[in-house]
């Protein structure tokens, strides 16, 4: 059956607080184009909870907003943030006019008399608590299980604490059993705080977790101190801790692109794994955090590494659907411009990082493309022996092989012609790619093995016509005639005459 509307969020997140009323906003947007949608909203718990408006109709490709209000409560919910025993049913129905006499519902009660008369299609919504409250409450108590919880449906919440009230959080997460847990938990998870006003009991925990100064700094986006650290104990750059990380790891999981920046310019491994085999990569990717992930690929980071469950932080950003990281990832830029600049070196370190081939700039044109406009021969077998499309069309429709044609690079389009390129294949302006009299008629094995022709200044504008035996090319204002059974002609013996 067809959808009739869709709701913004799967949970109603409700930011808890204790002796007043909190609300949470749903949205309803109908995806129904010819006649209004009516619904009505019923919940598990009226007790508790309002709704307003608890029914209406939504226009056609429109959108209702529904607010639910959670009445002043004295106590901590039972559970949280989950909590089963809270749940709302939205109700949906087609308004159709079958006749002249029939008309929308005008008010509440009749919209809920009118829709307790028709078949409808049922949205489920779930409660989630969360908020502030519930998370120091949860940290309290040492729940790992609802901090992470709460933290991953709140996102925002560590990074909305005033610096007080992160310390104070971070001070009771030391005192707990599992406080190794807890701690790394919401670091990771990104509270800040200043280290420098934490206590000695606080310091111990680090200590406990095999942290070294270096650490410390990277954690909590101490940039001057970790360039003062390097100076004075340039053996702590990549010293582990109990997890095998390094302070880029550290620096990398909370996004402290300062810190990584000067760690990695001072010449710290980047490419480090954990015990659990990860490196930065592994950690900025999982985060979505474009800026460290550009910045650890600009200098060198590799994200193909597998950790120990083979999984390499490329496959983090697939898995996640994060596509703006796995495009920077895939530096599908860098190897267009080691194509054009015919970097050969610059393109294989590229590829050893799993780069990709199919990036196209904004005109269209692919890395076999670049290298085909500046004649890179060597950037074309190489990308050709990859299985690189090799009838690939920029914007304009043009192959490589018109390219390399249009450029001169007789060297280029034999490698293209070799491979199998069209020799006839045409752009969206119906132009073919070299010839007046189609390639077919020669036997390109034949007639491709020449050398390029330049001029001084630029490479010549080469048009091509078949004289019997000979194969004619024009260039500027000269054309030089090749015998077509000489399959390497010799240049130097050729002759110009004017056109």
């Amino acid at each position: 059956m067809e959808r009739l509307v869709e709701v913004s969020e799967q949970e109603a997140l409700i930011d808890f607080s204790l002796n007043c009323k909190c609300r949470a906003n749903v949205r309803l947007t109908s995806l129904c184009a010819t006649s209004p949608v009516a619904f009505k909203v019923q919940t598990s718990s009226p007790h508790k909870f309002l709704v307003n408006p608890p029914s209406g109709l939504v226009p056609p490709l429109s959108q209702a907003t529904l607010q639910i209000i959670l009445k002043p409560q004295t106590q901590l919910p039972s559970s949280f943030p989950r909590s089963p025993s809270d749940r709302f049913l939205i109700k949906t129905a087609r308004f159709t006019t079958n006749s002249p006499e029939s008309s929308p519902p005008t008010n509440r009660d009749s919209v809920n008399s009118w829709i307790s008369t028709r078949q409808t299609q049922d949205i489920k919504l779930k409660v989630a608590f969360v908020g502030p409250l519930l998370l120091s409450h949860a940290v309290n108590r040492g729940d790992l299980d609802s901090t992470m919880n709460i933290i991953k449906r709140q996102k925002s919440i560590l990074t909305e604490l005033t610096q007080r009230e992160a310390e104070s959080l971070l001070r009771v997460a030391t005192e707990l059993d599992n406080s190794e847990s807890m701690v790394n938990l919401l670091l990771e998870a990104g509270l800040r705080i200043d280290a420098r006003v934490e206590s000695d009991n606080v310091d111990s925990k680090w200590l406990s977790k095999g942290w070294s100064e270096i650490h410390a700094a990277a954690m909590f986006d101490r940039d001057d101190d970790i360039a003062s650290l390097v100076k004075r104990q340039p053996w702590s750059l990549d010293c582990r801790d109990k997890e095998g990380r390094t302070a880029l790891h550290l620096a990398a999981s909370k996004g402290n692109i300062r810190c990584a920046q000067v760690l990695l310019e001072s010449g710290a491994d980047k490419d480090a794994r954990s015990i659990n085999g990860r490196t930065a990569l592994h950690r900025a990717a999982a985060n979505g955090d474009r800026s460290m992930v550009e910045l650890l690929i600009e200098m060198g980071g590799d994200p193909t590494i597998e950790d120990d469950k083979g999984l390499s932080a490329l496959d983090v950003a697939r898995n996640e659907g994060i596509e703006e990281i796995l495009e920077v990832m895939e530096q599908g830029e860098q190897v267009l411009m080691a194509a054009r600049r015919g970097d050969i070196k610059h393109l294989e370190s590229l590829l050893r990082r799993g780069a990709s081939t199919d990036y196209r700039d904004q005109y269209g044109l692919t890395p076999l493309h670049a290298a085909a406009i500046r004649g890179h021969k060597d950037i074309a077998l190489r990308l050709l022996a990859l299985g690189v499309d090799l009838e690939c069309q920029d914007n304009e429709g043009h192959s490589p092989l018109h390219l390399a044609v249009e450029g001169g690079w007789m060297g280029t389009v034999e490698v293209l012609v070799n491979n199998g390129a069209n020799v006839n294949a045409k752009t969206k302006r119906g132009s073919c790619s070299w010839l007046r009299q189609p390639m077919t008629s020669i036997d390109p094995s034949r007639t491709t093995k020449h050398h390029r022709l330049r001029s001084k200044s630029k490479p010549f504008k080469i048009t091509s016509n078949l004289f019997d035996d000979l194969l004619e090319f024009s260039a500027q204002s000269y054309s030089y005639r090749i015998p077509v059974s000489r399959t390497q002609p010799n240049w130097s013996e050729l002759e110009p005459y004017p056109i």
